[in-house]
């Protein structure tokens, strides 16, 4: 039934899309062309009384999505982290999506509950509130623990969520085929690439075991992080469908006059918020993907507390130190700096000229810089860098597009709670500390270690990946030259010292 399925919720997301004006919204964000516009027009218009009404007071793309139930909702908002997919302004529009439904009942979640601990609720929990928040997947609850009395939150996914998702889903594949077949001009929107993060991302969020050990992560890398904590994840309390965990009391940031009232520094809140976003995200490579007010809450004590966690963003090492030093070249305004990082990273093609792009860079930063400190925007720099470099040939990288619109949603943040504070004054102890530790002196030995390490392990297999070598070559019927047996030869030897100078260096760096 795949099939006809397929069709039939093709055909009633065409009718909403058309009854709510937004076809048009999200055809001209992704500049589709003429073919798909009319196919798209085709499949919606005769049946747009099949469509549902929405809400009129949102916006078109919102009200749609938002009409056609939870995985357009999710699809809506992944999409809001993907501004080079959508365009900007569409990102926008959906970055604000609200991700707010009825909640199933209470009673409901309960056999949830039980069903994926095995112990009935009133064993569990000698409380158990009415739901308390409600989104597209999960829905939580406020409960106490029977045995220690302790207050936690208990998130339960949706029942049957999964295979609604996995219905919709299908047929978003079915649409990104038929967009393929019929419009090639379209391919360069790579809808079934969209589609596929799409799917990742529903996956990890359909599992909270997943969630909740990027939970448990997230709280080891940030541990000593002054001014900053996370609800702890009970884990004899969660699985596939459950997670529990620590009740966190605060107020919400996006609170300004309770801020106030409990006599707190928003001024010193702002700059923190943005200073932790940046060590997690250069520190640990490792960042909350959706810190907006919502997610965020703030202690009595002044303590920033986050929590969920379904969406995290990862960027490695040598990405990590790229970005780093385009940052600092920025803030240095050191323009032909952050061309040649671009270039030796790979980013750019080494054919194009590396003045005429410093130039670009340039074009970029001046009028940034040029700007009342107030309202100078990381976040905006990123976005018209990311136009730059797109012109030089650069691919988009997933990971800095999540890592962009995490600016920009943190930026707004922090700007909310003092909107007179200095974006770059407030990066710059982070990113110069950052910089000390991974690109300067220490960093050399730092890596030299890290490489003595790894050779010194290989080193007891050299002698036996030579003889394997040797023994392999004579099983040929000695038919290479003989040339290649001193090459085995001096490669092994070479080896053989490679691994007693690592293993030395490692005892000396350890020392």
């Amino acid at each position: 039934m795949r099939g006809p399925h397929n069709i039939w919720r093709l055909i009633r997301t065409g009718a909403t899309l058309e009854r709510t004006g937004a076809m048009g919204v999200v055809l001209d964000a992704f500049e589709a062309p003429r073919a798909l516009r009319i196919l798209a027009h085709g499949l919606g218009k005769p049946f747009m009384w099949l469509g549902y009404k929405g809400d009129p007071a949102m916006p078109p793309a919102t009200r749609a999505l938002t009409a056609l139930g939870p995985a357009y909702i999710k699809f809506g908002q992944v999409l809001s982290t993907r501004p080079d997919v959508v365009g900007g302004d569409l990102a926008q529009q959906l970055r604000v999506l609200q991700d707010k439904l009825p909640p199933f009942s209470r009673d409901v979640a309960k056999a949830e509950v039980e069903r994926e601990l095995g112990r009935p609720v009133e064993e569990i929990f000698s409380e158990f509130s009415e739901p308390i928040a409600a989104a597209s997947i999960a829905q939580v609850h406020r409960a106490r623990l029977a045995e220690t009395g302790q207050d936690v939150a208990v998130k339960v996914l949706r029942p049957g969520i999964e295979r609604a998702f996995r219905r919709d889903i299908d047929a978003f594949y079915f649409a990104a085929r038929i967009v393929d077949l019929f419009a090639p001009g379209a391919r360069r929107l790579r809808p079934m690439e969209v589609i596929t993060h799409f799917d990742g991302v529903v996956r990890g969020e359909l599992d909270l075991r997943l969630e909740s050990s990027a939970a448990s992560e997230f709280a080891a890398n940030t541990g000593e992080d002054a001014g900053f904590r996370l609800p702890a994840i009970l884990w004899n309390y969660s699985a596939r469908r459950v997670m529990t965990l620590d009740w966190a009391d605060g107020m919400p940031l996006g609170d300004n006059d309770a801020i106030d009232a409990a006599g707190l520094d928003r001024a010193e809140l702002a700059e923190r918020v943005l200073q932790l976003f940046l060590k997690h995200a250069l520190r640990d490579g490792f960042f909350h993907a959706d810190m907006h007010q919502g997610n965020l809450k703030v202690a009595t004590d002044g303590d920033i507390i986050a929590y969920d966690f379904g969406i995290m963003g990862h960027i490695d090492e040598y990405t990590r130190r790229v970005y780093a030093e385009i940052l600092y070249g920025f803030i240095q305004r050191d323009y032909k700096r952050v061309a040649e990082v671009h270039f030796e990273a790979g980013y750019v093609p080494a054919d194009r000229d590396v003045e005429e792009f410093a130039r670009a860079l340039r074009a970029v930063g001046e009028p940034i810089f040029g700007m009342d400190a107030t309202h100078i925007s990381m976040g905006r720099l990123l976005s018209y860098l990311f136009e730059v470099t797109e012109r030089f040939g650069m691919e988009t990288r997933t990971e800095l597009i999540l890592l962009q619109r995490t600016m920009v949603v943190v930026e707004g943040v922090s700007r909310s709670l003092d909107p007179q504070i200095n974006i770059w004054q407030a990066a710059r102890p982070v990113v110069e500390d950052y910089i000390k530790q991974s690109i300067g002196p220490r960093a050399v030995l730092s890596d030299l270690f890290k490489t003595a390490r790894v050779l010194s392990r290989f080193g007891p297999r050299l002698p036996g990946l030579v003889e394997s070598a040797l023994i392999a070559q004579t099983h040929d019927g000695d038919q290479r030259p003989k040339s290649n047996r001193g090459a085995i030869l001096g490669a092994g030897f070479l080896g053989l010292v490679l691994g007693a100078a690592a293993a030395t260096v490692a005892v000396l760096l350890l020392v």
